[in-house]
């Protein structure tokens, strides 16, 4: 969004003036999306710790209880799946049509215990965040104006990484601020070092999270076929879900069961998601998926994470490593702060654009 007052290098200045444009057509999606994400850095906890830190270990046979209880209902009710929160260890969300067919989301402990009951679509604070981080509460319309975005404010941080880059020798002095923002020399040096210390992983954040608002264009282009098995049609009443989840366990030695779908008559299959050793998710959330026949319980097929092709890996990297979530506690405390780096490079990109408008003016009505 800057220009260098002691001369760009040449062939830069078309860089920097197209760092500065791109920046201010977009800054306010920018903003919403930096700010939304500082908050969402941590928000499954968060909502966890709101119903209650109580932590009562996962007993599978509980929770199915819980869940035919649910499906159990009368008129249209019928469970569609259980995943984790993601947040405090041992919660899950529950996700059914009730009687009246309305789609509700309950949110329970490891024994299967209802810690909130609402409706699908009746967001709290943190939800509400992180739809307008989704989707802008907009839909497929605000998916794609914030894909767009994202491609652009990558492609601008890439523009201002190689506008603010320092000939050779002068690091020293470009990632250390001098001066004071009262100057706008002073603000340029600012923003050219803040800038400095953390394009390059703002960089991968901010393409993983454009990237994954493209995933089913990009498992296109890449080869990341879906795995996709036959039907597999009820032949009676199916094996519970716990017999089901314990099954997809074995199959992958190590690994903790993350959620999974339940069995329909069309296909009585429970599609498992795992978290396994060795893959890049270590949260809440997991990479790996197995296939349990719900009319016997055998395993229709397991895939492991740790076993993908290079193209299906490299999609499934695209989550962990926009929230920092691939290296641990560092790395979603680091897509935090990142978080707070973008916004802070806003605020002084729009600082000097601002500064240098009014001198512009004065120029032009003095010629």
């Amino acid at each position: 969004m800057t220009t260098n007052r002691t001369a760009p290098r040449t062939g830069s200045r078309t860089i920097v003036g197209l760092h500065r444009w791109l920046g201010l057509g977009a800054a306010a999606i920018w903003l919403v999306q930096a700010l939304t994400g500082i908050l969402l850095a941590f928000h499954f906890e968060a909502e966890d710790a709101l119903l209650t830190t109580r932590h009562t270990p996962t007993n599978l046979a509980s929770i199915e209880r819980r869940i035919d209880d649910i499906a159990a209902a009368g008129g249209d009710a019928k469970v569609h799946w259980i995943w984790t929160t993601a947040g405090l260890r041992d919660r899950y969300i529950i996700f059914f049509a009730a009687a009246d067919g309305g789609d509700r989301k309950a949110y329970i402990d490891g024994a299967g215990t209802i810690l909130r009951d609402r409706k699908a679509d009746d967001y709290s604070f943190l939800a509400l965040t992180r739809e307008i981080h989704l989707t802008l509460v907009a839909g497929p319309t605000g998916h794609w104006i914030l894909a767009a975005a994202g491609l652009l404010l990558v492609t601008n941080l890439v523009f201002g990484l190689v506008a603010a880059w320092p000939r050779r020798g002068g690091w020293r002095g470009a990632v250390v601020p001098r001066g004071r923002t009262a100057s706008r020399a002073g603000l340029y040096s600012w923003h050219r070092a803040i800038g400095l210390w953390a394009a390059l992983p703002a960089i991968v954040i901010a393409g993983t999270g454009a990237l994954m608002l493209f995933e089913e264009q990009l498992r296109t282009a890449v080869g990341a076929a879906e795995v996709s098995l036959p039907a597999n049609p009820a032949a009676g009443r199916p094996v519970g879900f716990a017999a089901a989840a314990r099954a997809a366990v074995a199959a992958i030695p190590g690994s903790r069961f993350v959620g999974t779908t339940l069995p329909s008559r069309e296909d009585a299959s429970y599609y498992v998601w795992l978290r396994a050793p060795g893959e890049l998710y270590r949260g809440g959330y997991g990479g790996s998926l197995v296939v349990v026949n719900a009319n016997n319980g055998d395993i229709r097929g397991a895939w492991p994470a740790t076993d993908a092709d290079a193209a299906s890996a490299f999609v499934g990297s695209l989550y962990p490593l926009h929230t920092g979530e691939g290296i641990g506690l560092a790395g979603r405390i680091l897509a935090l702060a990142i978080g707070v780096w973008l916004v802070v490079m806003i605020i002084l990109g729009l600082l000097l654009w601002w500064r240098k408008k009014p001198r512009g003016r004065a120029r032009r009505s003095t010629s």
